[in-house]
Formats: structure tokens, sequence, C-alpha cells
């Protein structure tokens, strides 16, 4: 009979944020390649990608909190996930309103998703892997306040806010690969 040797709570953590981030990465590529072709009108299709990308960051939030009990409290995630939530149905709403309306609901989520990834990584950092997710909050709130900017345009459009979703997924990838040197050093 062999025992396997469970992993520390910093390991385990690390490896499983580093799996969630590969997908996040993923998920965030692909999807915004996708709402790049429909990016110049709310078509249906559209308003349901719209809605898709606050609610995978729920999902992505409930596997982060589950993941990470060992190495801090969950409240913030919890917050993320009541935040994505609410933007998600939000977005829904708004869609029937128009690109402005959508603009800024999307811009309202990006300032407040991105205080909370920022206020969370920050602690992480003993983790390794959490400068990307610092920097990508602090972008987050920018970019966000950006959005709602832009949504009194003349002629607003998507492209921006489906834009953002590739540095954000560029630094869940650096993120992943950066954790990959905490779980071989633990």
């Amino acid at each position: 009979m062999s025992a396997v040797a469970a992993p520390s709570g910093i390991t385990g953590t690390a490896s499983a944020l580093r799996r969630l981030y590969f997908v996040r990465f993923a998920f965030a590529i692909v999807w915004a390649l996708v709402m790049f072709t429909m990016a110049e009108e709310i078509s249906p299709v559209a308003a349901v990608l719209l809605v898709l990308y606050p609610l995978f960051d729920v999902g992505a939030a409930v596997v982060d909190a589950r993941s990470s009990r060992t190495t801090g409290s969950p409240v913030l995630l919890y917050v993320n996930m009541a935040v994505s939530l609410v933007a998600a149905v939000g977005v829904g709403v708004a869609c029937a309103s128009g690109i402005p309306a959508v603009l800024r609901v999307w811009g309202a989520w990006a300032i407040v998703s991105g205080l909370v990834q920022l206020i969370v990584a920050v602690p992480r950092r003993k983790l390794g892997g959490q400068w990307p997710m610092i920097i990508s909050g602090a972008i987050s709130v920018l970019a966000g306040a950006s959005f709602v900017a832009s949504a009194g345009a003349d002629d607003p459009a998507l492209t921006s806010a489906v834009g953002y979703a590739v540095p954000g997924g560029i630094f869940f990838l650096l993120s992943a690969l950066r954790l990959g040197r905490t779980t071989k050093e633990n």
C-alpha cells in the first residue's frame, strides 16, 4: 500500500488556479474572436454572448472560491459572483436598449470586478503569478471607466468592450504560466 502526500494548501490552490486561468484564457480569446464578428449591432446571438461573458465569470469565481478555501476567505469571490450575476442580468436588459446602455453596464461591471480582482490578488502574491492579476484588475477599472465614457460618443461601438477580453485573457495566461513555478517549487 502506498501513500501519496496531499499537496500543501498553497500548492493545491496554485495548481487549481493555474488550471482555471488556462480555461479563462481560452474562453476569453474564443469569445472575443466570435464577438468581434458581430460587434456592429446587438443581434440575438450577440446578446447571448454578451450575457454569457459575465455568467462565465460567475462560474470561474465559484471554482476559484472552492479552490482557494485553504489560503484565505472567499468573501470577495462571493462579492464577485454577485456582481457578475447582476452584470449578466443588466447586460441582458441593456441589450434591448442598445449599445450605449450595454457599454454603461459593461463598464460598471468592469470597474467593480476589476477592483475585486485587484483586492483578491494582492494578498495572494505568496502563491505566485498574481502580478498579472493585479495589473489586470487595475486595467479593468480604467477600461470600465472608458466604456462608460464611450457610451456617450456619437457612434458608440462594442469593439472596445469586446477587445477588453483579449488582454484579460492574456493576463490569465501569464498568471497561469507563473503559477507553474509555484507548483514546481512546493
